[in-house]
C-alpha cells in the first residue's frame, strides 16, 4: 500500500545521480555516405559536444579525439557547428573556435581556418561543402574590437588556413547558406527584426574555380512582416523553404525555371506555391543554426514534423497536404533523408530523445535509443494540455503535470505545491516529452505546469507577436492565469505556489515575484532583471530584441524601468534563489547580483549561487546536481516541509 506523506517529502527513484548519469543532450543529425552520424552534448564530460558515427552494423563511434568539441559561439547560442565532406568531418572547435577538417581514418584534425589576432575573434557555423569538394560555405562571425560582423564565407578545403572568401557582407545576420549546382540560397535579417520576425530569402550565381564569387543576387521572397527560414534546394533544383505568410509556417517553393530565369534577369511571377497549406507550424524559431524540420526522401516526396495542439507531429506531404503518421513520440527535430525514409531525433512524454530511422508509412528503427533509466513508467507524470482564459478576452496553453508517485499518496484534504515553468526565449515552446528535470520535481509531491504563454512558438505568427510591446505583461499574465486555474480546480495549494525560469524565463519569473502577489517563492536562472542594462550591454543577435518586445530605447527608456524588477525592488517580499553562470555573456552577473543587494536590503529570504565556467545555460553535470538540490533545498525551508533526499545544505540570508 502506498505510504502517506506530505506532498514535497516523497522518497524518488529519479534522483540527481540517475538524472545525470550517462545523460546526453542529442543535438544534430547529418547523414554520411552509408552512415548516421549525430552529436551529444556531455555533462560528465564537463558539457563537451562529441559526434557519434553509426555503423550499418549497428555499431556507433566517437568521432573527436579527447581535446575537442564541436560546438559554435555564433550568436552565443550556437547550432550547425559540424558538416561532413563524405565521412570527413569538418567541425567548429569550442576550445578556439577555429574550423577543422578531420580525414576519415585519422585521429588527429586539420585546422582550416587562420588563428584570429584575438581568442575567439573568428566563429563558424551552419556550412555545407561546395559540390565540386573544394570549398566549405558558412556563416562567420568576426569580433574586432566592438565591431561584430556576420558574413557568407568560403573556405578553401584545398588550401588548409587560406583567409576564407567573403561571399555576403551588408546584412546584420546571414544564416542558411545552401548551394545547388552554380546557385547559392540563404536567408539575411537586419536589427530590429528577430529572424521569426522578418527576413529576406535570397539567391545568387556562384562562379567557381580556384577562386569562388558571387554575382546576380536577387531577395526572392520575405521581409519586415514575413519570417523565412530553412532554404534548402530539391533534388531537381527548385528552391524549398518555410515562411509564416498564411499567419503559419508552411513548406512553399520556387520552381528550378523560375530560378533559373531570375538569375538569367528575367523577374519571378507570381507567388511561391504552398505545397501543403496547414494550420500548423513546421518551422521552430532561429535561435540556433541548422535546425532541420523537414526532409526530401528519396522519392521525392517530403517528410515534415509540424507542431499542432499542443504536441508535435510527423507527416508526409504528397498531394498537395499532410499525411499524419502516427507514432507514440511527441517531439521532432532534426529531420535528415536516409535510405528511403529519414531519420530524425524524437521523444515521447515517457522516453527521452532517441535516433530513429522512419520510412514513409511509419515503420522505424532506433539506432540510438534513451538511457536504460531503470525506472517504473508509473513514476513518470504525463502532460495534460490546458487551454484557458487569460487577460484581454484571450485563450493561452500549457501542459500539466501532476504529482505522481506510486509509492505516496498525500494527507486527506492536502493539496499539492505547484511549480510554474516559463520557458526562455521568450519564443521558445514548452513540448511534450520527457523531462527527469520536470519528474525530479513531480515524483517528489510538487504539481508543475510548463507554460506556452503569449509570445510561444507554435500556435503561428499572431500568438507569437502577442508579446510585442507587452513582454513582461502578457506572459505574467498567462502564468498567472493558469495557476489561478488550476488552484481552483483543486491541482494547486494557492499557498505553496513556486514561480521559476531560466533566461527569458527568468525575467518572467522576477516580474511575477516583484509585480504580483500570487506566489509564495521562485528560483531565477540567469534571468534578466534590468532590460536597460540588457540592452546596453548585450551581445549583437539580441541587441535590439528589446525593440519589439518592449519599445525603441533608449527612447522609451520610461518603460523600461517600468518593466525591470531591479527598478521596483521595494514591491520584492518573496523568497527568491538565484542560479547564475559566472561566465554569462547574454545575461551578466551582475545583473543577478544586484537582485541580490534588493533581496538583503528588503530582509526577503534568498539563496545565490553562481557557477564558474558555466555560460548562459548549465552544462556540466556537478553543476546541474548543485542547481537542483540546492533549489530543492530552498523549498523546503521555505514552504516548510522535509526532503527524502539527504543534500548540500544551502545558505539562505534573511531565513
Amino acid at each position: 500500500m502506498p505510504t502517506t506523506a506530505p506532498y514535497g517529502s516523497w522518497a524518488s527513484p529519479i534522483t540527481t545521480e540517475v538524472l545525470l548519469a550517462k545523460s546526453v543532450s542529442l543535438v544534430d543529425i547529418v547523414i554520411g555516405q552509408t552512415d548516421v552520424w549525430w552529436s551529444e552534448g556531455r555533462p560528465e564530460e564537463a558539457g563537451r559536444q562529441q559526434i557519434v558515427r553509426h555503423r550499418p552494423d549497428g555499431s556507433m563511434v566517437d568521432v573527436l579525439a579527447d581535446g575537442y568539441s564541436a560546438r559554435t559561439r555564433v550568436h552565443e547560442y550556437g547550432g550547425g557547428a559540424w558538416w561532413l565532406r563524405a565521412n570527413d568531418v569538418i567541425f567548429a572547435n569550442w576550445d578556439d573556435q577555429r574550423l577543422y577538417l578531420l580525414n576519415e581514418g585519422h585521429a588527429e584534425p586539420v585546422a582550416l581556418t587562420p588563428a584570429p589576432a584575438q581568442p575567439h575573434a573568428d566563429r563558424y557555423a551552419d556550412g555545407r561543402v561546395s559540390p565540386n569538394g573544394q570549398w566549405f560555405i558558412c556563416v562567420r562571425e568576426r569580433h574586432v574590437d566592438d565591431d561584430v560582423k556576420n558574413e557568407i564565407v568560403a573556405v578553401p578545403l584545398h588550401r588548409p588556413g587560406d583567409e576564407p572568401t567573403v561571399l555576403v557582407s551588408g546584412p546584420d545576420f546571414v544564416a542558411a547558406p545552401r548551394m545547388f549546382a552554380d546557385r547559392l540560397c540563404w536567408f539575411q535579417w537586419n536589427h530590429p527584426n528577430m529572424p521569426w520576425d522578418g527576413t529576406q530569402l535570397c539567391v545568387a550565381a556562384v562562379h567557381m574555380n580556384d577562386a569562388i564569387s558571387l554575382d546576380a543576387i536577387h531577395v526572392v521572397a520575405g521581409g519586415d512582416d514575413e519570417s523565412i527560414t530553412q532554404p534548402e534546394w530539391s533534388a531537381a533544383g527548385d528552391l524549398l523553404f518555410l515562411s509564416d505568410r498564411s499567419d503559419w509556417w508552411n513548406l512553399y517553393s520556387y520552381s528550378n525555371t523560375q530560378i533559373g530565369q531570375l538569375l538569367q534577369g528575367t523577374a519571378i511571377t507570381g507567388e511561391p506555391k504552398n505545397l501543403a497549406p496547414i494550420d500548423a507550424e513546421i518551422a521552430i524559431p532561429h535561435w540556433v543554426f541548422d535546425a532541420s524540420r523537414y526532409a526530401q526522401l528519396a522519392d521525392g516526396r517530403i517528410a515534415v514534423a509540424y507542431f499542432k495542439g499542443g504536441i508535435d507531429h510527423l507527416g508526409i506531404i504528397e498531394n498537395g497536404a499532410v499525411r499524419p503518421i502516427d507514432t507514440e513520440w511527441t517531439a521532432f527535430q532534426s529531420l535528415r533523408p536516409f535510405g528511403n525514409g529519414f531519420a530524425v531525433l524524437a521523444a515521447s512524454p515517457i522516453s527521452e530523445t532517441v535516433v530513429a530511422v522512419v520510412d514513409p508509412d511509419g515503420a522505424f528503427s532506433v539506432l540510438r535509443p534513451p538511457r536504460s533509466l531503470d525506472i517504473d513508467p508509473s513514476f513518470f507524470s504525463t502532460p495534460e494540455p490546458v487551454t484557458f482564459a487569460t487577460s484581454g478576452d484571450r485563450f493561452a496553453h500549457a501542459l500539466f503535470y501532476k504529482a505522481t508517485n506510486p509509492n505516496f499518496v498525500a494527507p486527506e484534504n492536502e493539496k499539492a505545491p505547484l511549480i510554474v515553468l516559463s520557458h526562455g526565449g521568450p519564443t521558445s515552446a514548452a513540448r511534450p516529452q520527457l523531462s527527469l528535470a520536470v519528474q525530479f520535481w513531480t515524483s517528489r509531491g510538487f504539481g508543475v505546469v510548463d507554460v506556452n504563454y503569449g509570445g510561444s512558438t507554435g500556435y503561428g505568427r499572431s500568438y507569437r507577436r502577442r508579446l510585442n510591446g507587452e513582454w513582461g505583461i502578457v506572459d505574467v499574465d498567462d502564468c498567472v492565469a493558469v495557476t489561478r486555474l488550476l488552484v481552483d480546480r483543486g491541482d494547486a495549494d494557492r499557498d505553496r505556489l513556486i514561480i521559476r525560469g531560466g533566461s527569458a524565463g527568468g525575467y518572467t519569473t522576477l516580474c511575477a515575484l516583484t509585480f504580483r502577489d500570487v506566489f509564495a517563492a521562485g528560483c531565477s536562472l540567469y534571468g534578466v532583471a534590468d532590460l536597460e542594462a540588457l540592452a546596453r550591454d548585450t551581445h549583437k543577435f539580441e541587441a535590439r530584441y528589446l525593440d519589439t518586445l518592449v519599445g525603441p530605447y533608449p527612447q522609451r527608456r520610461s518603460l523600461y524601468v517600468e518593466r525591470s524588477p531591479i527598478h521596483h525592488t521595494y514591491d520584492l517580499e518573496c523568497p527568491l534563489i538565484i542560479l547564475q553562470g559566472e561566465d554569462d555573456e547574454i545575461v551578466p552577473v551582475n545583473q543577478a547580483e544586484m537582485m541580490v543587494e534588493a533581496l538583503e536590503d528588503n530582509g526577503v529570504p534568498w539563496a545565490f549561487l553562481v557557477f564558474s565556467g558555466e555560460q548562459h545555460g548549465f552544462r556540466k553535470a556537478e553543476t546541474i546536481k548543485r542547481a537542483i538540490e540546492a533549489e530543492a533545498y530552498f523549498y523546503s525551508q521555505i514552504l516548510g516541509f522535509t526532503l527524502a533526499d539527504e543534500v548540500e545544505p544551502v545558505e539562505i540570508a534573511n531565513l
